[in-house]
């Protein structure tokens, strides 16, 4: 829509038409962060009083990020009420992005300090609420309360994976906020996925301009550990320290494996660096927690290197002991 033509919308008109119709509470919901590979996806709901005017809403899209915070307190400072919530990754690999996304904005509106009787929401798809829901397609572009929520969700958002960025350093979350960009899918390729990375997103990612991510690979491993006599103990492991990708014993010995895919030329092995190192070592020591029976097996920390030719595993190599605790 040219400039010219937004600078006459309404902005308050479904609030005002609501609020003729008798409904005195008017929340606009809305979600950032649908589409990223990781992280979490947030909503938002804001109530504005009536007569209350914010210069300079927008669809949060189409504002720049100084913009964006500049608004952020404003909006929370004049707002009748507002309320912040999200779904985590795990949540999204469970129920699927859209019931994730759901569920984020059911636990916004359910937290408002004010209930509210209607509720604004942008897009076609209307959220499970105790109250009536009319849906908007361009909400976030044509209503005020609802356009102040996706401000507040978007940079919710954006400040959590900055702060994620200071867990996971290589993916760079504080540039691409988890999104696929080229940087982002360099750093897959060379790093494997983190744990806050969407599982059920990636296993459709098969490859994206030479990205070959997780299930293959670990199938190829955990086929290869089968033959060798190994039994598996589990896959996938996570924890809040990070995911062990296979867990396997052999006689008294028990193999924490981190599988790496690379199509390159650096060694997957080179990757696996003192921060991630340290995360395997906390999450091994959990599953060794939560599975007493271990107890007293000797431990060894393997890296398993899967190399590509055109995006599937053509070779693969153990390297066992590829780090110990000394190495910390």
């Amino acid at each position: 829509m040219p400039r010219q033509e937004r600078e006459l919308i309404d902005w308050y008109r479904y609030e005002n038409e609501a609020r003729a119709q008798g409904f005195s509470a008017v929340c606009g919901v809305d979600e950032a962060g649908r589409g990223p590979l990781a992280g979490p996806v947030f909503a938002a709901a804001v109530i504005l009083p009536e007569g209350e005017r914010i210069e300079g809403l927008d669809d949060s899209k189409r504002l720049s990020e100084k913009r964006r915070e500049s608004l952020f307190p404003e909006i929370t400072a004049r707002a009748a009420a507002f309320s912040i919530a999200s779904a985590s990754e795990e949540e999204i690999d469970s129920l699927n992005i859209l019931q994730a996304t759901m569920l984020a904005m059911r636990r916004a509106v359910e937290s408002l300090s004010v209930p509210p009787n209607l509720v604004l929401v942008d897009g076609n798809r209307e959220p499970p609420l105790p109250c009536p829901v009319r849906t908007i397609v361009g909400g976030d572009g044509l209503s005020a309360s609802i356009a102040a929520a996706s401000i507040l969700a978007k940079v919710s958002r954006d400040r959590r994976m900055r702060e994620l960025a200071s867990l996971y350093p290589e993916y760079g979350f504080d540039r691409h906020k988890g999104y696929g960009t080229k940087d982002h899918y360099a750093a897959l390729r060379c790093y494997g996925p983190s744990p806050i990375h969407r599982r059920s997103f990636l296993k459709n990612l098969q490859k994206h301009s030479g990205v070959y991510i997780g299930g293959a690979a670990e199938d190829a491993v955990a086929a290869y550990l089968t033959r060798e006599g190994w039994t598996l103990l589990a896959r996938n492991f996570h924890s809040r320290e990070g995911e062990l990708d296979i867990v396997a014993r052999r006689g008294d010995l028990i193999a924490f494996v981190e599988v790496r895919a690379r199509s390159g030329n650096i060694s997957p092995a080179e990757t696996v660096d003192a921060g991630k190192r340290k995360r395997l070592v906390l999450c091994a020591q959990q599953f060794l927690f939560e599975h007493p029976e271990c107890e007293g097996l000797e431990m060894r920390f393997d890296v398993a290197e899967v190399h590509l030719s055109g995006g599937t595993p053509a070779a693969l190599r153990i390297l066992p002991g590829a780090f110990t605790l000394n190495d910390l």
